[in-house]
C-alpha cells in the first residue's frame, strides 16, 4: 500500500489528534510535526514517532500532504505557502476568514492540481450519513449546538467556531441556494457573539433554525429533521438525532400508520473517516469528500450570518456598551 509522506501544522487540541490519526494510519507516514510552541511540537513528536518543527516553512520540500490545525487568521497565509509548495491540504475549518482569501485558495489550488479538503467533520458522522440515506427532502431542521465556555477558538465568533458546522451540513443535505438569513447574537465573554440564533430560507422552501453557543452550562447537540410527503415521491418523516446520549430514532408515516425505528449511530471515528478520504483523494486524484468550494458557501453562509448579529449590535456600540 502506498504511503503519503504527511506533516501536521498547528499541535493543539486539534492538530495533536490529526497527528494520533496519521501515526495509525497504513496509508500515510507521518513525517513531522511542526508548532510554534517548541515545547508542544516536540512533545507531540515523541508521542507520534515523528519530527519536530517550529517554522513549517522547513518541510514543505519532504512531504506531500499536510493537515493545518493553527488559528483561522493563519490558515490563509500558510495553505497559500503550502500549495505553492505542490502539497495537497486538509485545512481544518473555516476555510479561510474571508471569501477573498477562500477564492484566492481555490484558485491556486486548481492551478497547481492540489487536493483541497476541509474539515467539515460532520459529514464524516454516521448518524448524518443515515440521514443523507432516510430524508431526501428535508423541509424543516433544528439544531442545537451548546457549549460550556473554553478559550480555545475564540479568536472568532461562535457562528465561525461552531455553527458553520452545522450551516454545511444543513447546505449539503437541503442542496438549495440560501435565500434568506436572519440572526441574531450576543458577545458575553468575549468581543464576538459567543451565542447566536439563525434562521435560514432556502430556495425550495426548506427552513432551518440554529442555535448555537459557547457559554452554556451544560452540553447540548440535538438536531431534528422534517420532512414532508409528496405523493409518489417521499412519505413524511422526523429523524432527531442525540449525539451525546447516542440515540437516534425515526418516525415516520408508511401505509397509514406512524412508525417508531430506533438507528445506530455507531461508526468509524468521524476524524479517522475524514483523514482515509482525504488520503484517498491525495492518492487517486479524486474528489475530496468537502471540497474547497463547499467550504466557502459555508463560509459565506457563516459571513452572511455574523453580518446579521453585528447589524443588531450596532446600536450596543453606539451606546459604549461592552461585554460582560
Amino acid at each position: 500500500m502506498k504511503r503519503t509522506l504527511v506533516a501536521v501544522i498547528g499541535v493543539g487540541h486539534l492538530g495533536a489528534i490529526h497527528s494520533r490519526v496519521y501515526s495509525q494510519l497504513k496509508q500515510a507516514r507521518l513525517v513531522a510535526v511542526c508548532d510554534t510552541d517548541r515545547s508542544r511540537a516536540e512533545a507531540a513528536a515523541r508521542q507520534f514517532g515523528c519530527r519536530a518543527e517550529t517554522d513549517y516553512r522547513k518541510i514543505l520540500s519532504e512531504v506531500e500532504a499536510a493537515s493545518i490545525a493553527v488559528p483561522t487568521p493563519l490558515h490563509f497565509p500558510i495553505a497559500r505557502d503550502c500549495i505553492k509548495a505542490g502539497l495537497h491540504l486538509l485545512i481544518e475549518k473555516p476555510i479561510t476568514r474571508t471569501l477573498q482569501e477562500a477564492d484566492q485558495l481555490l484558485r491556486l489550488a486548481r492551478s497547481k492540481k492540489r487536493v483541497l479538503q476541509v474539515g467539515h467533520i460532520e459529514r464524516f458522522n454516521a448518524a448524518i450519513g443515515k440521514v443523507a440515506q432516510v430524508l431526501k427532502n428535508p423541509r424543516f431542521i433544528e439544531v442545537h449546538r451548546l457549549a460550556p465556555f473554553q478559550p480555545r477558538g475564540t479568536e472568532v465568533g461562535v457562528v465561525l467556531d461552531l455553527m458553520i458546522h452545522d450551516l454545511d451540513l444543513i447546505l449539503w443535505l437541503v442542496g438549495s441556494p440560501v435565500r434568506k438569513i436572519d440572526a441574531v447574537g450576543v458577545p458575553v465573554l468575549t468581543p464576538f457573539e459567543d451565542i447566536a440564533n439563525a434562521r435560514v430560507t432556502f430556495a425550495n422552501g426548506a427552513v432551518a433554525n440554529l442555535t448555537a453557543s459557547r457559554i452554556s452550562i451544560r452540553g447540548m447537540r440535538k438536531f431534528r429533521f422534517f420532512q414532508g410527503s409528496r405523493p409518489g415521491k417521499e412519505e413524511g418523516a422526523y429523524v432527531s438525532i442525540d449525539f451525546l446520549t447516542q440515540e437516534m430514532h425515526l418516525y415516520r408515516k408508511q401505509r397509514g400508520k406512524i412508525t417508531h425505528e430506533p438507528l445506530s449511530i455507531s461508526g468509524e471515528e468521524p476524524l479517522r473517516a475524514e483523514l482515509a478520504s482525504f488520503l484517498k483523494a491525495v492518492q487517486t486524484g479524486g474528489r475530496p469528500t468537502v471540497t474547497g468550494e463547499e467550504a466557502r458557501a459555508a463560509l459565506a453562509a457563516a459571513l452572511q450570518v455574523t453580518r446579521q448579529i453585528q447589524r443588531g449590535l450596532a446600536p450596543w456600540g453606539a451606546e459604549g456598551a461592552r461585554p460582560l
